[in-house]
């Protein structure tokens, strides 16, 4: 009962953490791993519970929603379904562990750009990407997030502020979208084709805490101004970025 009890709480927080900025299957993975999962079966679990976290999020979201520039919301729908299902698939046919090395790396890339890429795409006159373009990005960020998935909303708003000029704040509505439609995919092919379903009980406990997160998170994430949001998704951005460089060199 304890242990569900923490469960609930990791998928509480998970939610939260995906509908303001990202970042949530940094807390449920490692609490289903220490509640004895095997790591590619907490990866996919953490994906199935945090899809209606992200649905309830969306529902919070669901009149802010609007195309990104040039792009419409079908079509990076589109690709992102795609894109996660393929990850799904790599997850369940590859090892993950050369994979996991370049986590940290990866994140610490798109904690650079959240931090400067306004700036940058200021001094440099971007965020007029063609549409080509903008999609190919979400297609890698889509089989990433599908395959492990840790930060992948973090870095969706750090390569539309780049990309596009979209400031991480207007970006949240789009984001949690996208993370849906690549979770949409991805958590049918893991209920499919893996074993997550063999601990109903911590299936079921994540997913409670992650719709109660992901509904409550984004009521608050929409009262709260541009600037603290901005500073919310990067101090999530740094910590996580720390966290899994420590681990990486354990």
């Amino acid at each position: 009962m304890a242990q569900l009890l923490i469960v609930l709480l990791a998928g509480l927080v998970s939610g939260a953490l995906n509908s303001v900025g990202g970042g949530g299957s940094f807390v449920a993975f490692p609490v289903l791993v220490a509640a004895g999962l095997a790591p590619v079966t907490a990866n996919a679990a953490t994906t199935v519970a945090l899809l209606p976290g992200g649905l309830a999020s969306l529902w919070v979201y669901r009149r802010e929603l609007q195309p990104l520039a040039g792009t419409s919301t079908r079509t990076l729908t589109a690709t992102s379904v795609v894109g996660g299902g393929l990850g799904a698939v790599l997850l369940l046919s590859l090892p993950s562990d050369s994979f996991d090395a370049v986590v940290p790396w990866l994140l610490a890339c798109a904690t650079l750009i959240l931090a400067f890429g306004r700036r940058v795409a200021a001094a440099l006159k971007t965020g007029a990407l063609n549409q080509p373009t903008i999609l190919g990005g979400q297609f890698v960020l889509a089989l990433y997030g599908g395959y492990f998935g840790g930060a992948v909303g973090l870095m969706m708003v750090a390569f539309w502020s780049i990309g596009l000029g979209l400031d991480p704040a207007r970006g949240n509505p789009p984001r949690v979208a996208q993370l849906a439609a690549i979770y949409f995919t991805a958590t049918v092919i893991f209920l499919l084709a893996s074993d997550v379903a063999d601990r109903p009980t911590t299936l079921a406990a994540l997913i409670a805490g992650a719709v109660a997160g992901g509904f409550s998170g984004a009521t608050v994430a929409r009262r709260l101004s541009p600037s603290v949001l901005r500073a919310l998704v990067l101090t999530l951005a740094i910590a996580m970025t720390v966290v899994y460089f420590v681990k990486a060199s354990r």
